[in-house]
């Protein structure tokens, strides 16, 4: 089967991004209601009840929008002095008025639910350590949290994050990262995929890694995660490559053509279908550049003279650098120099900036230039 065989089969068998993630099972019941704006001050005396627009636009601070918009949707609420208590408590725990607007706008009657319910979720996220800034973000980032059962929700969605990541310490490191996962179906989700993974033989510690820094990645559907893993198997991908998982997440968030577009795109820039798939399985993530980015760094490098298209297909990763901090100060130094033997890309483009200063930097000075050092070098430590 040739190369171009297995890229058009994968592009065919490529799942659409809209179905990728599972929806929270208590979503549909949450979607907010969105009565239309009054349009008039004088018709303001037609308002359920004025005393909390007064509230919110007074006391509160609200704009004249958002406050006509939470009184339209509350009914005819007969404490006004709850959602005072309301706001006032979700002010002393970190939210800013613009998140309280935030939260007022995504479903209103939030201000007639119950005081000690509202106080009682916010004590289960400062007892795991989160701080008034956590709260905020996390409230705003996922406005359901405050309308979920605290007992038949948000309590046992902790513990079972708890149980998988061993303390209420990381439990919080991943919250503050993803608040979405308070709200999520984590046990037709996030769970399968984790003993999917584990049972591919990924270590644990890889597969924490990628919850930390690509959490949306684990709450896909399993049957998307399972057809993702077999596509990148179809590659010729190795289970036990540090590459593999990185490549299963680019699969199951690209739609065919999303893959279709990235493929063409690569063959217009000089890449032939084996050149795509070897530097694919080198640096998935490569897919994730532009066009634009792919062209621009090609170019870079080709008009050097002191490298070539095999030498690009075999280091892929120079296509996740910064043009502008890593590779143009990079090369202007090297060229400025007129070295007989360059360094090898790798080398080139993966130094450390300390590495890269001492051994080809300092020791040239005068041929480098004060300034380009200063400017290039000296900052970016900063």
């Amino acid at each position: 089967m040739t190369i171009a065989i297995v890229l058009r089969n994968l592009a065919c068998l490529i799942s659409k991004h809209n179905s990728l993630i599972c929806k929270s099972p208590v979503s549909s019941s949450l979607s907010p209601h969105f009565p239309h704006f009054f349009s008039t001050r004088s018709e303001r005396q037609n308002f359920i009840c004025p005393r909390v627009y007064d509230l919110l636009l007074h006391k509160h601070h609200f704009s004249p929008e958002v406050a006509k918009l939470a009184v339209t949707g509350l009914g005819r609420t007969k404490n006004p002095e709850n959602a005072d208590s309301i706001l006032s408590l979700l002010k002393e725990s970190g939210c800013s008025i613009i998140q309280l607007e935030k939260i007022v706008k995504y479903r209103p009657r939030i201000l007639l639910r119950s005081v000690e319910d509202i106080k009682f979720k916010i004590k289960i996220f400062q007892d795991m350590g989160l701080s008034p800034e956590d709260i905020d973000k996390l409230v705003s980032g996922n406005q359901m949290i405050l309308h979920l059962s605290a007992k038949n929700n948000i309590i046992p969605t902790l513990s079972v994050l708890k149980g998988l990541l061993g303390s209420d310490y990381d439990v919080a490191r991943l919250l503050r990262k993803a608040p979405t996962f308070v709200s999520a179906d984590i046990e037709k989700t996030l769970l399968p995929n984790v003993e999917l993974l584990k049972s591919l033989g990924i270590p644990m510690d890889r597969i924490l890694f990628f919850l930390y820094t690509f959490p949306r990645f684990l709450l896909i559907k399993p049957d998307t995660m399972r057809k993702s893993i077999d596509k990148v198997k179809e590659m010729g991908f190795s289970q036990s490559s540090k590459t593999f998982i990185y490549a299963v997440r680019i699969i199951a968030f690209m739609s065919q053509g999303m893959w279709e577009a990235k493929l063409q795109s690569l063959r217009d820039t000089g890449f032939s279908d084996s050149d795509i798939l070897a530097m694919f399985k080198r640096f998935p993530p490569m897919f994730y550049a532009s066009t634009k980015k792919l062209e621009k760094i090609k170019q870079l490098l080709l008009d050097t003279g002191r490298f070539n298209m095999p030498s690009i297909v075999n280091n892929p990763g120079v296509f996740g650098c910064s043009i502008e901090k890593r590779l143009e100060p990079r090369l202007g130094i090297l060229e400025s120099k007129n070295l007989l033997k360059w360094p090898s890309l790798s080398t080139m483009y993966t130094l450390s900036e300390d590495k890269f200063f001492e051994r080809y930097v300092r020791p040239y000075p005068d041929a480098v230039g004060k300034a380009f050092v200063t400017k290039s070098f000296v900052k970016e430590k900063k």
